[in-house]
């Protein structure tokens, strides 16, 4: 491979498809053959200690993790530096498993096809673990990833990053499960692209056939919801963006490893947290928050949500800096944030008068004065 890897140790549619399933041998995807480099100098035991994490961590295939004895992270947020000027930032991040707008929001000042000879690349490997049952396949559609916790290997969760329907063709949110696997699945497009691709001077075909042209990939699994599948693509750019008609999309490797393993009958999950919390191993508590989508805000109300997720972790007697809750849900990218514990910064000094009403109050307030705002705009 083309890059350097540097471990910097911040801390913990309708669519219809034909052909019928064919049988062969399991195939996982595998890590890729950088060797890291962990520079030791002036580290501490904690961060020697992630390194080892780390380099453990290179034991398992592609996506998988060891889920933690305590808390609710996986990963490392890691760098690398780019050593070949033809490579594009989207080469890098299907290397390290990461989907398009996970690497655009780690390294927004670097260009996504030309991001230079020696440019040193963010690689957000490190996740909060969705607040939902730790069972099947759960899609969080927000973060773009998709989570699976195979029933034959409890102490393992994989994680992928995958696309989603775009706003006219949302990906819908409930409970349901896998049905029918297919390889080599052929493809017919729904008759809404049909007549857009009419319009464009571009009839599409009633069907398409298993190869390169299949937007589906090599790979489909049905769900129970009828006319979305979970299936690889031939436009793998693409994945961990708003791109689809609905389905879930993956890189082909990750689909791949995926549909050789997971049973039939497979719980599935689709839901949107877009904002996540979760204690490390160290005991720091951390959050994470993504773009909501759209369509399903509803009366869904993004600070509120968030305070109440860090409440459900906390204890009365532990002190969060609510300020740094606000900072997150405004500014949804991805990152990691430390609201209490060793990793979490020292918080400043106030007066007395700064102190009353408390910051957690004030954002309550703030809500209530909102939706207050907002109720007054509609009569």
């Amino acid at each position: 491979m083309n890059t350097r890897r540097t471990f910097t140790l911040w801390g913990p549619t309708s669519l219809a498809v034909l052909m019928a399933a064919s049988l062969a041998g399991p195939v996982y995807a595998q890590q890729n053959g950088d060797a890291p480099t962990v520079a030791t100098q002036g580290l501490d035991a904690q961060a020697l200690a992630s390194a080892e994490q780390v380099e453990a961590q290179r034991e398992l295939p592609r996506g998988h993790y060891r889920l933690p004895d305590e808390g609710d992270i996986v990963g490392q947020y890691y760098t690398v530096t780019v050593e070949n000027p033809e490579e594009t930032l989207l080469d890098i991040a299907r290397r390290h498993n990461i989907g398009y707008e996970e690497i655009r929001m780690a390294n927004p000042d670097v260009s996504l096809w030309v991001p230079g000879e020696g440019t040193e690349v963010v690689i957000p490997a490190q996740y909060i673990l969705p607040p939902a049952e730790r069972k099947g396949i759960v899609v969080n559609l927000s973060e773009l990833r998709l989570y699976y916790y195979p029933e034959d290997n409890p102490g393992i969760v994989e994680t992928y990053p995958v696309s989603v329907g775009r706003e006219e063709f949302a990906t819908p949110v409930g409970l349901t499960r896998t049905t029918v696997k297919v390889k080599d699945p052929a493809w017919s497009p729904p008759a809404s692209m049909r007549r857009e691709a009419a319009e464009r001077g571009e009839p599409a075909p009633s069907v398409v056939p298993a190869g390169p042209d299949n937007p589906l990939g090599r790979h489909a699994i049905l769900l129970g919801m009828p006319s979305y599948l979970i299936h690889g693509t031939n436009r793998p750019d693409g994945v961990g963006m708003r791109a689809s008609r609905g389905c879930i999309r993956m890189y082909p490797e990750d689909i791949e490893s995926l549909w050789e393993r997971v049973p039939s009958g497979t719980q599935v999950n689709l839901m949107d947290a877009p904002f996540k919390a979760g204690w490390g191993a160290d005991g720091t508590l951390y959050v994470q928050s993504y773009p909501q989508l759209e369509e399903n805000v509803g009366d869904f109300e993004p600070l509120l949500n968030a305070i109440e997720r860090v409440e459900a972790l906390t204890q009365e007697e532990i002190e969060v800096d609510y300020a740094q809750v606000k900072r997150a849900v405004e500014s949804p990218n991805g990152r990691f944030v430390a609201l209490y514990g060793p990793q979490a910064p020292a918080a400043e000094a106030e007066s007395p008068a700064e102190q009353a009403p408390s910051e957690r109050e004030g954002l309550f307030q703030e809500v209530e004065l909102s939706a207050v705002v907002e109720g007054d705009s509609d009569a």
